[in-house]
């Protein structure tokens, strides 16, 4: 209840100094944050970048042994077709890099690194949905059971 009420302050905060759609595309980063510390896995960068600026990661994170990069994907409503449809082969070749990037730095190996997707509606309540390895392949993303907080 109180980190509701105090997400909710951030966003109206942020609402007044960012536009629109950038503070809701971080408000459904603050959800994706807390949904995935719930599931289980520990969160050790937010908005991470690559140096030469060709690439971020909204969230890298550790599932057990598995470190994930996870894209959010924010929409305030499903009118317009569901979030994850806005994934394409340009995002996917950024997160590889930043993938690759970051892999390297900690020195993880390829094989435990993996490309995951979360999507928000922010609707009350959000509806979060987690796609693990979502973005290893090129085949589309298929929804799995949607999660509602």
């Amino acid at each position: 209840m109180i980190r509701s009420a105090l997400d909710w302050l951030r966003h109206v905060r942020r609402a007044r100094r960012w536009d629109h759609a950038r503070a809701a595309g971080r408000r459904g980063e603050d959800f994706a944050h807390r949904f995935l510390q719930r599931q289980g896995f520990i969160v050790v960068a937010r908005n991470y970048r690559l140096a030469s600026g060709a690439g971020e990661a909204d969230l890298i994170a550790w599932e057990k042994d598995t470190l994930a990069v996870v894209e959010v994907k924010s929409r305030e409503s499903g009118e317009f077709g569901p979030p994850e449809r806005a994934i394409g082969e340009e995002k996917r070749a950024h997160m590889l890099r930043v993938a690759r990037d970051y892999a390297t730095r900690s020195g993880t190996p390829w094989e435990q690194v993996r490309l995951d997707v979360v999507t928000v509606l922010l609707t009350r309540p959000p509806s979060i949905t987690l796609f693990r390895g979502a973005l290893k392949s090129s085949t589309p993303l298929k929804s799995p059971p949607t999660l509602t907080r």
